[in-house]
């Protein structure tokens, strides 16, 4: 029998967050027994993913992710390539993607903010781009084999809204550490332009991020220390950018536009704390590489924190400035409480590995693979 041709859908592998996803998976997937399937890795370049495993082939698939392109052409060169099982790993797919499939669902931030601040476009084109979100995350649910989540607390959102009985088709694989970070050395000419104390937070700024409410905060704290905000350089930062001169903070506030990775281990190594201020995440994977650097971490008091933290930082309301401003303030005048503020390094061996997410996606993998070819 021939081997078995599983698609990998890699075409956000170098985005943050579910770029961080992508390539630790395959990294972790080419150091495991894979000889008998054939990896179709969807990429936009040929540069994108060049691997030496000859079982892992790149096949070029230039369809952005929310596109018409990605519904008509990426569809045809799926069903070209006769997959025995395909596996999406951002909720934008063909929707008409009949063959068996697996996604994994990071979080539902397209259904719990109805918010046109989450988009640049006009009103009607933002309401036209939710809707399509809406639709195929609904369908995967229905039509998908397997839903992957990174934390029981994505599971429990999914089944709250499209019901229980799909219960039994989510699998929660914790994500990890970005092992991208493990053997980078912090860039240390960074200290001379950031010599005082100061907080981070990394990450987009979407509205979800609630970087505004964080902002908003720390300008009313009377502390002696800088916020730094890592993240990209987009539509959003800019708003971020022009509440900081608003609120006339742009000597403790400061923007630092896409980071190397060399740069994020100097601001962990270093940060009085992270501060993690988001109304919705998927998983968190700041929070773990935050507690790698034994960082403490100041952040929302959610559900999906917890699960990722339990007790091991400080939370706070993210609806409530005020609370925000008390506890970094708290924190301040308090730092030598801050060792409980992180996750240990052997809850973090034990319970999130990208090597371990990679076994047990393989796992699922091949059980559904050869339910789909009757072995």
């Amino acid at each position: 029998m021939s081997n078995t041709k599983i698609g990998i859908d890699a075409r956000l592998i170098n985005e943050t967050g579910v770029g961080v996803y992508i390539r630790n998976l395959l990294n972790n997937l080419g150091r495991l027994p894979t000889s008998d399937i054939e990896f179709y890795v969807y990429v936009k370049s040929h540069n994108d993913f060049n691997s030496q495993i000859s079982n892992f082939k790149s096949h070029i698939a230039n369809f952005q992710w929310h596109s018409f392109s990605e519904q008509i052409g990426f569809l045809h060169q799926l069903y070209r390539d006769d997959l025995d099982l395909m596996h999406f790993t951002y909720f934008s797919y063909p929707l008409l993607y009949r063959r068996p499939f697996i996604i994994t669902i990071h979080d539902l931030t397209p259904l719990l903010f109805a918010t046109g601040k989450a988009s640049t476009h006009n009103k009607i084109i933002y309401s036209i781009k939710r809707l399509a979100a809406q639709a195929l995350i609904k369908n995967a649910f229905h039509a998908s084999e397997i839903i992957i989540t990174p934390t029981t607390s994505v599971k429990n959102l999914i089944t709250e809204s499209y019901g229980k009985d799909g219960a039994h088709k989510i699998s929660v694989t914790h994500e990890g550490l970005n092992e991208e970070l493990l053997s980078i050395k912090e860039n240390r000419k960074l200290s001379k332009r950031f010599d005082k104390p100061f907080f981070m937070y990394v990450g987009n700024f979407y509205p979800h991020k609630n970087v505004e409410n964080l902002i908003r905060a720390f300008a009313k704290t009377k502390i002696k220390a800088q916020l730094i905000l890592i993240g990209p350089n987009d539509y959003f930062a800019a708003r971020s950018l022009q509440l900081i001169n608003q609120l006339k903070q742009t000597r403790r506030i400061v923007l630092y536009s896409n980071p190397k990775l060399e740069d994020l281990v100097f601001f962990y190594k270093h940060a009085q704390a992270l501060l993690h201020p988001s109304l919705a995440e998927g998983f968190g994977l700041p929070l773990l590489e935050a507690s790698y650097f034994k960082c403490p971490i100041i952040a929302s008091d959610i559900a999906i924190f917890h699960e990722v933290l339990e007790n091991n930082y400080l939370a706070f309301n993210p609806h409530s400035i005020e609370d925000i401003a008390h506890k970094i303030e708290y924190f301040f005048t308090h730092k030598n409480n801050s060792t409980s503020l992180y996750l240990p390094q052997k809850t973090i061996e034990n319970k999130f590995s990208f090597q371990k997410m990679a076994q047990e996606t393989l796992k699922i993998y091949r059980e559904e693979a050869h339910h789909t070819r009757g072995v």
